[in-house]
Parts: structure tokens; sequence; C-alpha cells
């Protein structure tokens, strides 16, 4: 898809659809649809006033051949009351516009921002929405739908806005879209197609495509750095693991500056192990690598946009599988740090390789983590699939991430990590046991183990299990994978510099 400018008025814009926005109190059509109505002889004013044209967010109107338009269609999008619209609906209200009209095999579409978001935030969210909502998880299918890819989008409307912010905008939201369905493409793929080691090579060929430093350590690596949490994890499958090292470095590193690492956990496929998972719904469980792939889709926006700061991604990455050398519940492991693990149930698996991803960024010199994963159902049950849960050691750092998921339009809610829940994972014979015998807390429970390895760096837990994937489509987007993390942590890691 070929984004560009329009400059020229509205009504003089040529293109097989044209785009904006309306409101519930639009009743009047002020702004940008003024001119609109104007050359149509006042046609929206007349269908706000009947009821036709309502504004209710996300309700579609479409006027074949508008007079006194050079369009040949005008889309209005319902955008819901104005005092609540923000970029999270912008980004809806254009891929809803991209979804409606690909399925009437439309090719050329141009956006008309309105007034307040003729702004590089509002270029870059409708970038993003319009690039986000063309993904589709139909990769095997033989036979494709009958609609045709967007190929050129425009954005018009740019009046008041500040020279050239409009198309920084858009680059920067192509940019991070464009990462964002690189990641959600991995998360698409089967499990026999992207093993731990398809995994690695495709996040080499990215890295050095990108320019970034990439370092793939295999299993014999793995074991000599005696990451042992996460071999337990790996010893069940035929395909061994890897362990994914990719390194942004900005051109002036200062001496003494921060350095984020990313830790994301990417089981290919996870069965549960011994304790093995029930049979429906496991198919789900390829999602399960969903915050390795954010960290790289991350590593790869940032290739682009190059922060000031130093960032490293570390992507633990494995299968769990019930094989004859699996480990059993009641084993004793030993972590990366040395730290004795008693395993409990064998599906508690993403904290084990997310505890040595953790000690081994650390290691490799970073001073503030976040890590992604996909690692409770129990964050589910409290928060469902609206927001992710956040958990952390530093709440200065913390409030950093939370908003930087406010400002990429990414729902995070703070969740307890408090003392009590240390408690609970003491085992009676190895330092620390993998779940608790209670059932309460979950994703507390889980944040709490990785908190174990992170000793004082500040560090933020994210547990995405509800919103690494869409059950059913949206109308703004596909079932499947969402990519859910990346815009917030690249803003993250701009705004770290």
């Amino acid at each position: 898809m070929q984004f560009s400018f329009d400059s020229l008025p509205a009504t003089q814009i040529e293109t097989q659809v044209l785009v904006s926005y309306v409101f519930e109190k639009d009743n009047r059509i002020e702004g940008a649809l003024a001119a609109l109505d104007q050359a149509m002889g006042g046609r929206l004013k007349r269908m706000a006033e009947s009821g036709e044209l309502t504004g209710k967010l996300l309700e579609t109107t479409l006027v074949h051949n508008p007079p006194g338009l050079s369009a040949e269609r005008l889309l209005l999008v319902g955008a819901g009351k104005p005092e609540k619209f923000d970029g999270i609906f912008l980004r809806r209200v254009a891929g809803l516009a991209l979804r409606s009209m690909r399925s009437k095999s439309i090719t050329r579409m141009t956006f008309l921002l309105r007034e307040g978001e003729r702004n590089a935030a509002g270029a870059q969210a409708v970038s993003e929405g319009l690039l986000l909502s063309s993904f589709d998880s139909d990769f095997y299918k033989t036979e494709k739908k009958n609609s045709k890819a967007m190929e050129r989008v425009a954005l018009a409307g740019a009046e008041g806005a500040a020279p050239g912010a409009i198309e920084k905008g858009m680059e920067r939201g192509r940019i991070i879209a464009e990462a964002q369905n690189f990641s959600r493409t991995l998360v698409n793929e089967p499990s026999n197609i992207l093993t731990p080691r398809v995994l690695a090579e495709r996040a080499e060929a990215m890295a050095r495509e990108c320019g970034l430093g990439v370092d793939i350590l295999d299993e014999r690596r793995i074991a000599e750095l005696k990451m042992g949490a996460l071999l337990s994890v790996a010893q069940g499958s035929i395909e061994p693991p890897r362990m994914i090292v990719i390194t942004y470095t900005p051109a002036q590193a200062k001496a003494g500056a921060p350095v984020l690492g990313l830790v994301g956990k990417a089981v290919t496929f996870d069965t549960g192990g011994i304790s093995i998972k029930p049979s429906e719904g496991m198919d789900k469980m390829k999602y399960d690598m969903a915050g390795g792939a954010a960290m790289l889709g991350v590593m790869r926006a940032l290739s682009m946009l190059k922060p000031a700061v130093k960032v490293i991604a570390v992507v633990p990455a494995t299968e769990n599988m019930p094989g004859g050398k699996a480990q059993k519940p009641g084993d004793v492991q030993f972590a990366m740090s040395g730290k004795s693990i008693e395993v409990l149930n064998t599906d508690a698996e993403g904290r084990l390789v997310l505890a040595d991803g953790v000690t081994y960024a650390k290691k490799l010199g970073c001073t503030h983590l976040v890590d992604a994963a996909t690692l409770t159902g129990a964050i589910t049950v409290a928060l469902s699939n609206v927001s992710a849960g956040a958990f952390t050691n530093n709440q200065e750092f913390e409030d950093r991430v939370l908003a930087s998921a406010r400002r990429a339009g990414e729902k995070l809610w703070p969740m307890p990590l408090d003392d009590e829940y240390r408690e609970m994972i003491k085992s009676t014979i190895a330092d620390i046991q993998n779940i608790t015998s209670g059932r309460g807390g979950g994703a507390s429970i889980g944040a709490a183990f990785i908190r174990e390895f992170t000793d004082d760096t500040p560090w933020v837990h994210l547990d995405i299990a509800g919103t690494a994937w869409l059950d059913d489509q949206k109308p703004w987007a596909a079932k499947g994978p969402t990519g859910f993390a990346v815009r917030t942590l690249v803003d993250l890691a701009m705004n770290m510099g």
C-alpha cells in the first residue's frame, strides 16, 4: 500500500472514495464537512436532520456519485461522541473504512482528516489503522476472497498543520504498523512451519536486513550458559531451543545512558507438557510466542526510527511438549541465575523461559527491562481481552510504560505485585516453585516468579494473554493475532533517550 498526501481542497480530489468521519453532534454539519455539504447542495445536512446520518460509532453511510464532488463515492464513518474520540477510535475508523471499501474492490482511497486530528499524531493514527486493517490471516487458503488489495491511500485536510507534520506522521505510522504486521505474521504461522529454529532464522534475516546486531544461541551455547530453566521446557521436544538476541545501538551512545531490555516469551507451541492442556482450543497455542514476536517487531521499527537509547531484545524460543524426555511435575531445575526451581506444573512454562531470558538480558548490560508474554489465563479472567496486565518492581518505570501505552492507544492495567505473592511461591525443596497450591491470583503469582530474577533492575511485566489474539473478526481488524505491545514499546524506546 502506497501512502501520499493530497493538498487539494476535499471537493476537488479525484478518487474512488473520499472518506471522513462524523460525530453524533454533527447535525449542523460543521468544520471539514461543511465544505462538502455546501458543494453537495446541503445534502449532508438534510441527511443528518432526517436521521439517516447519525454519527453513531462505526456506523457507515456511503454516498455514490456525490453531487459537487470530484470523488466517485463519499464514505462517512460514525465517530461517536466527540468528547470520547481519541487515537484508538481514529485507528478503528480508518481500519473500518479500508476493510469495507476493499470488499467492494476499491483500490484507491483518500482519507480526510478533521479538525483536532490535523497533526502528526492524527496522521500517524490513520496510517496505523489503515495498514493494520489490511492484515488477514488467510495465508494458506488456496482460494482467496474476491477482494482487491488497497493500492494507494492519500491523506487530505491538513489546513493549519505544521509544514511536513502530516507526512512525518504518516511515515512513522507506516513504519510502526508494518512492524506490528510483521509480528502478526509470525504469530499466525502454524507451529509445524514456525519452529524455534525457523523463528530464529526469520529473526536473523530481519535483523540483517535492518542493520541490527544479531546473535542466535543454539542448544549447545544455551547449555554452556547453564540456562537450565529454558532447557527444562525444551527437553520434551525433538525441536531444539534457541535464544534470539537482537541489538540496536544508536549512532552516538552516551556513557552511562540506560539500556532497554525487551524480553519476549516465544513458546512456538504449548501443549502444557506432562501437565497437558485440554484438547479444546489447543490449536490456538501456536500464539504462545506472541510476546517474542512483539519484541522482534519492535526492533524492526526501531531500526528505522532510530531512538537515542540502546535496545536489546532477548527472545527465548522453544516448544513445550510431553515427550519421553519431558520434565515432570516435582522435578527441580536450576536457572541461569543459579536459583533452584521446583516445577509443580509443566504448563507454567512461560515463566521458566523468561527467567533465563531476564537473567541473560541483565548479563548483556540492560538497565531497564520489559517482558511481554502470553503468560496466564488468569489475566484474561481478570481483564478479558480489553486490557493487558502490567506488573512492576519500580513504580516510576511502570508509569513511563503506562504513559507510552496511552499515547500508542494500547490498553494496560496496573496489577498488584505485593510481597504476599512472593510468599506463595516458596518451595519446601527448592528456592521457589513455579505455581502455588492455591487457585487465586494466578497472574500476580506468575509475575512474582519472574520478579525473582530481576533483582533491583527496574522491570515491567506485560501479561498479554488476553490481548494478543482476536477470537472474532472486528469491523476494523481480522480474526487472529493483534501484535499487541509493539506500539507501546516503540513509544517507550523513542522517549527513553
